[in-house]
């Protein structure tokens, strides 16, 4: 693939996931092999990235109907796959980034809603070992890397939207909730009312030592200590939408640096939501954080003017058994491509490489009113450096970042 614009980046392969090619999350297990959530295709595609030069499809574990699987989460063999309405057929109203969940979504088509667990022990033969329910919409995104806990935004019936829940793991077959947290106003059953407008819900929180950094949409960060999971206990609530257009998407929390990187996502085309950023924060005192710097913009082209959005999406996560890094941070920003930021000084971040994929060739049936124009969605990196860019169209590429280190 000859790309539209790239610096410190080398194209390595595509794949079109077995002729499924829209994807959100990918996760790669250690045997080399990999899993894509996805949402219109109702599943989860297994690819066989062992070359990664020649990936090959290796597989496809398919949800309920109308049910997407957009969010997984890999640990310890084990596969966690969010449940929830696919919003092709299910979404009521054109408003899903402005107005709460709940306003937004059919219930006249049956669908799946929770998690279902799976043992990829042998990646191409999944079985599924467990079901956690939700009576609601589902499940949007998780955090687990192992352990005893996840961490997952989950919308019960009688709320707004998607609140902070933790399930408990200790047996996966069994897996329960043992914890909640919402913002007040979002238990319309309590007979709670929102003072704010837009759409305050739980995005995904990612945990390190016991602190849950949570993004929340136009409701933007909170920092929880949970310590005791039962009841997860907040320690401060920051936002800044507005003036700034909210969107609040990806957390990064750098505890040995005691910084937060922290991603709005671009919502609208053409930039029509405003300037999206992705955030530095300064966490020393947890209950007083002090945004430092934001990442610079890329401007080689008019991604405005490109079509389709333009702005951040989603953050490396820095999982245990990937590459990790507190000083390289790569970032999607859509029809920008992936980026990659060198923080080493906090309070001067700069672009370390980028690579925008060329347009797709063709659009997905649900995509086929949307411009054609490349839409990097996730990027997972292993210890190689090599990144696994996902796109709600065009399918999986897989680049390799050679710049310094």
């Amino acid at each position: 693939m000859t790309p539209d614009s790239s610096r410190n980046i080398r194209f390595v392969a595509r794949s079109d996931q077995g002729g499924k090619p829209d994807g959100v999350q990918f996760m790669l297990h250690r045997s080399g092999y990999g899993f894509v959530g996805q949402t219109y295709a109702e599943g989860v595609s297994i690819l066989d990235l062992r070359d990664p030069k020649h990936p090959a499809p290796a597989g496809f574990i398919a949800m309920p109907p109308n049910t997407r699987a957009s969010h997984i989460q890999l640990a310890d063999d084990l596969l966690l796959v969010v449940n929830g309405p696919n919003p092709a057929k299910a979404q009521a109203s054109a408003e899903y980034f402005t107005r709460a969940l709940a306003d937004t979504q059919r219930r006249d088509l049956p669908f799946s809603a929770g998690m279902r667990i799976y043992d990829v022990a042998r990646p191409t033969a999944p079985r599924e070992i467990a079901f956690l329910p939700v009576e609601g919409l589902g499940i949007h995104r998780m955090w687990y890397v192992g352990g005893r806990h996840a961490y997952v935004s989950a919308h019960f019936d009688g709320f707004a939207d998607h609140i902070l829940a933790i399930v408990d793991m200790a047996d996966p077959e069994r897996p329960g909730f043992v914890g909640r947290w919402w913002m007040p106003g979002m238990w319309r059953a309590g007979g709670e009312t929102p003072t704010w407008k837009g759409r305050y819900a739980l995005h995904h929180a990612l945990v390190a030592n016991d602190l849950a950094y949570g993004a929340w949409r136009d409701g933007g960060l909170t920092i929880h200590d949970v310590s005791e999971p039962a009841n997860p206990k907040l320690i401060v609530h920051r936002n800044w939408s507005p003036p700034f257009g909210g969107g609040t998407h990806s957390p990064l929390p750098l505890p040995d640096r005691n910084l937060l990187v922290l991603g709005d996502e671009a919502t609208a085309d053409n930039g029509a939501d405003g300037v999206k950023c992705v955030w530095i924060f300064d966490v020393r005192e947890p209950a007083n954080p002090v945004s430092i710097a934001t990442m610079p913009r890329p401007d080689e082209a008019d991604y405005n003017a490109k079509g389709a959005k333009f702005g951040p999406h989603n953050l490396h996560e820095n999982r245990p058994g990937s590459f990790r890094s507190s000083s390289l941070i790569f970032a999607t920003w859509y029809n920008a491509g992936v980026r990659v930021f060198d923080i080493a000084d906090p309070f001067r971040p700069r672009e370390a490489g980028h690579f925008v994929p060329a347009a797709p060739e063709r659009m997905i049936p649900e995509q086929s009113a949307r411009p054609r124009v490349i839409q990097s969605c996730d990027v997972h990196v292993d210890t190689r450096g090599l990144l696994y860019v996902t796109d709600t169209n065009a399918g999986l590429t897989i680049l390799e970042y050679d710049g310094p280190k």
